[in-house]
């Protein structure tokens, strides 16, 4: 617990048996008179303490640095949170003669530091009896009573300068109680006028902000037609453009099939035409072969028919000159076998030249063939060119759909943004409306409040002044003092 002590340091030399100096420190309480601690320091007693306690002063210097610690202690502590503080431990005090301990302690957010630390004794019956004759002794004395008796008239004077004060102080409050009055109907009449012109500009934009609602309304509505409209537009668009892709697609992949299969068909056909190339050349070998034996053969006839003709003059010859039979003979056997070589030489030569024609006729045949293979491939070429620049003129035609609606999606996206800038706008004004509302009733509020305030201390003034004016027309009494005092805390709360 907290409590009010007296602490009394006094220095004294004993000549008995020895000159020594001696600290004496005494704990009394002036409202209990029977409250007494004391303590007395010699020089072999403050060094034990010196060394138990880490002091860093000596004995002469104690004192007034003890008195410092404890002017530090009176100064901190009127505070919330003192930095220095004087404790008293004591035991219970049932156990009567137990020492005190007196300890100055220096606070902080992080340790409580005792400086100091005074083991003190309870007093003695003989002690609190000589403590108290001195006390009596010290109230019996004149200069006691000349003392009181200059406080009574200090205090006359300044009781009636006080008074004087307050009259002054009542003279300007009433001339303050007059200036706030005008202030406050001047206030009044002005927060008033400034409420009717809030009131009319919350008027005017809340028909600005209908007229804009009605404006972004119908704005919201044609945008959403004229997007609703493009959208639609852009979807039959794209929907027709898909079906064209699709069919562009289609005959894509068909152009491409057919493509491989003329293809296939091309590498079947040049496949054929190489074998028929290599059959051709096979039969234009034969037929060289076949040539040349056929020119061998025509050549051995030749040779065979001047031998015949020759023959046949040797046996004209040989019938003239000849006579005898075996001669003729012999010449005939021969002529027959020469006739029978001949009659088979035609039939060879029949048969050489039916092998000719219709080796010529398979050329000819073949000839056509490779003819023929070689305008279709003209044709399949012409057409595979066609086919691609069809394919890239379609190529082309996406390509171009493609632009228009990439061109039309932008157009949609920019649509889409003047949208949402205009709802931002319109946003924007909503919240700056509904910041002008509140603003307009907090200002309502505040008035009201203010209002209030003014009124109920108009109230308590009056109040205070009835009260004040009762006492001074009853006569002089104690009671005016009640009535200053009134008096200056209602000047007090005014200020």
């Amino acid at each position: 617990r907290r409590a009010d002590i007296r602490v009394t340091v006094e220095t004294c030399t004993s000549t008995n048996p020895v000159h020594k100096k001696e600290l004496t420190v005494r704990i009394t309480d002036d409202a209990g008179p029977l409250f007494l601690y004391s303590l007395v320091i010699g020089e072999e007693d403050f060094q034990s303490l010196k060394s138990q306690q880490g002091l860093l002063v000596d004995f002469s210097a104690f004192p007034q640095k003890f008195i410092d610690l404890l002017d530090q202690c009176i100064l901190e502590q009127r505070k919330q949170i003192p930095r220095f503080l004087i404790q008293l431990v004591t035991s219970s005090p049932v156990l009567d003669c137990m020492p005190a301990y007196l300890n100055v302690v220096e606070t902080n957010p992080f340790k409580h530091l005792t400086h100091l630390s005074l083991k003190l004794l309870a007093g003695s019956d003989s002690d609190i009896k000589k403590y108290l004759a001195i006390c009596i002794k010290n109230c019996s004395s004149t200069p006691l009573l000349d003392k009181l008796q200059k406080s009574e008239e200090g205090l006359l004077k300044r009781l009636t300068v006080t008074q004087q004060a307050l009259a002054e102080k009542s003279k300007e409050l009433d001339k303050l109680q007059n200036e706030w009055m005008s202030q406050t109907t001047s206030l009044t009449n002005k927060y008033s006028e400034e409420i009717t012109a809030e009131k009319e500009k919350v008027l005017q934009s809340s028909c600005l902000r209908f007229k804009h609602q009605l404006q972004h309304k119908q704005q919201k509505r044609e945008m959403e037609e004229t997007c609703n409209r493009k959208i639609h537009h852009l979807e039959t668009r794209v929907s027709e453009l898909e079906t064209v892709n699709k069919d562009l697609k289609e005959k894509k992949y068909k152009s491409e099939s057919s493509i491989r299969e003329l293809k296939s068909k091309f590498a079947g056909l040049e496949e054929e035409y190489q074998r028929e190339k290599q059959e051709i050349l096979s039969l234009r070998r034969e037929n060289s072969t076949l040539d040349t034996e056929c020119h061998e053969k025509e050549k051995l006839l030749n040779q065979l028919r001047t031998c015949i003709a020759v023959l046949e003059q040797e046996v004209k010859d040989k019938e003239q000159v000849l006579i005898s039979a075996d001669v003729c003979e012999s010449a005939q056997e021969h002529k027959k076998k020469l006739e029978e070589s001949l009659a088979i030489k035609p039939l060879q030569i029949r048969k050489l030249e039916t092998t000719v024609k219709s080796i010529s006729e398979e050329l000819v045949k073949a000839n056509e063939i490779i003819k023929k293979l070689q305008g279709e491939m003209k044709t399949l070429m012409e057409k595979i060119k066609l086919k691609n620049a069809v394919t890239i003129h379609q190529e082309k035609i996406l390509e171009e759909k493609e632009q228009t609606l990439q061109k039309e999606r932008e157009v949609f996206n920019n649509v889409k943004q003047t949208l949402q800038q205009k709802e931002e706008e319109v946003f924007k004004l909503q919240e700056q409306l509904d910041t002008t509302v509140q603003k307009l009733e907090e200002s309502k509020q505040l008035l009201k409040t203010n209002g209030k305030q003014i009124i109920s201390w108009l109230n308590k003034q009056l109040n205070e002044n009835k009260i004040a004016s009762r006492p001074g027309a009853s006569g002089h009494s104690d009671m005016p003092c009640a009535g200053s005092v009134a008096n200056s805390t209602a000047l007090q709360n005014g200020l």
